[in-house]
C-alpha cells in the first residue's frame, strides 16, 4: 500500500475538525551525574539551596519533550537526553508533568509514595524546590494526584502559566530544564508548551505515529499565537528504528520530506537497554554507558548543544 505524503498541517488539522484554540487553551479567567542513595521518599535540597544562589546572568533553556502518541519513546528521550546534558558538565533539571510517573519511577522514585509532586506545585503552588529529589540530574517528581491537577486546575486564573511561573524561581539555577509531558494534548501539556523555549518531538519511525506530527503543529500553532509566541521545535527525533525494515526507512524518508533539517540525525534505534534501565532506576546512561543506545543519546546531546543551546 502506498504510503500518502504529509499535508499542511494547519489545513488538515481544521478539516478534520480535531482541535479548536477553545479545545487546546481554552478561555482566559476573572545536578551532579555521580550522586548517590537520596532518600526515596523525602525531597531532597534543590540546587538553589545547596549552592545559594544560581551562576550570574545564568537562565536555564527550557525545552519539553511532546507527542500526544504514547509509546514513542518520549519519556525514555527526556530522561537519556537530560543526563547526558549533566555529562557534559551542565546543571539539569528534569520535571515529570505525566500522571503515570514514568520519569519518576525511571531515577528510582515511587511515585505512590512521593509525598509532595508537582501535583503540589501546579495546584497548590508550592515551590517547585521543595518537591525536586536529586538522582542522576535533579527530578520535578510526578504523583498519581497529577491526574487531577486539570480538573483542579480548571477555575483557576492564568492557569495554563502555573508551570511557567513555578521554573520562573529556579531558572537560574540550572542550564537545561526538560519536561516529560503526558500522551494528550491537554492542560499539562499546555503548561509545558507555554513554560517552553523549544520543543523536541520523538517520533516512532511508522507512518501512523508521524500523523500526530499534524495534530501536534496545529496545537503549538496556537500556543504561540495565544500564550508563548517564542516556543518552536528544536527538532523532530526518529525513535524505535528498526532499520531492518523498508517501512522504518520509508517514515524517515517522509519525516525528511516534510520537514527537512528540524529531522535530528541521531536515530535511536530499538534496543532492549532501554527497558532494562528503568527496572534498575537508572538512565541507559549509567546502566549501560558504553553501550550503542547510551552512545545514540550523547549524539544527541552534541546536536542540541550544536544548535546553540
Amino acid at each position: 500500500m502506498a504510503i500518502k505524503r504529509l499535508g499542511d498541517p494547519i489545513a488538515t488539522a481544521k478539516e478534520s475538525g480535531r482541535l479548536s484554540p477553545d479545545e487546546v487553551v481554552g478561555p482566559t479567567r476573572p545536578s551532579d551525574v555521580s550522586a548517590e542513595k537520596a532518600p526515596a521518599k523525602a525531597a531532597a535540597p534543590s540546587k538553589a539551596e545547596a549552592k545559594g544562589k544560581g551562576k550570574p546572568g545564568r537562565r536555564a533553556k527550557v525545552i519539553a519533550f511532546a507527542n500526544q502518541k504514547g509509546g514513542v519513546a518520549k519519556t525514555t528521550t527526556t530522561l537519556n537526553l537530560a543526563v547526558a546534558f549533566a555529562e557534559t558538565g551542565h546543571d539539569v533539571l528534569a520535571v515529570d508533568m505525566d500522571p503515570q510517573g514514568n520519569l519518576t519511577m525511571s531515577q528510582g522514585v515511587d511515585p505512590d509514595k512521593v509525598e509532595k509532586s508537582m501535583f503540589d506545585v501546579l495546584v497548590h503552588g508550592m515551590p517547585i524546590a521543595e518537591i525536586i529529589q536529586k538522582r542522576e540530574i535533579d527530578v520535578g517528581v510526578a504523583s498519581i494526584d497529577l491526574a487531577g491537577a486539570e480538573i483542579a486546575m480548571s477555575a483557576q486564573i492564568g492557569r495554563e502559566r502555573a508551570l511557567e511561573k513555578a521554573l520562573e524561581v529556579v531558572r537560574g539555577d540550572y542550564d537545561f530544564v526538560c519536561i516529560d509531558t503526558p500522551p494528550s494534548l491537554g492542560l499539562l501539556t499546555v503548561n509545558a508548551l507555554t513554560a517552553a523555549d523549544k520543543v523536541i518531538v520523538p517520533v516512532q519511525c511508522e507512518y501512523l505515529s508521524m500523523r500526530g506530527l499534524v495534530q501536534l503543529q496545529n496545537t503549538l500553532h496556537m500556543i504561540r499565537e495565544n500564550l508563548n509566541p517564542k516556543v518552536e521545535i528544536e527538532g523532530i527525533l526518529p525513535t524505535m528504528l528498526d532499520s531492518r525494515t523498508v517501512h522504518a526507512k520509508e517514515a524517515v524518508e517522509i519525516l525528511e520530506e516534510n520537514f527537512g533539517d528540524k529531522v535530528f540525525e541521531t536515530r535511536i534505534r530499538k534496543a532492549i537497554k532501554f527497558a532494562e534501565a528503568p527496572v534498575r532506576g537508572a538512565s541507559v546512561l549509567k546502566y549501560d554507558p558504553d553501550g550503542k543506545a547510551a552512545g545514540s543519546y550523547r549524539s544527541l546531546a552534541k546536536e542540541v548543544l550544536t544548535h546553540g543551546s
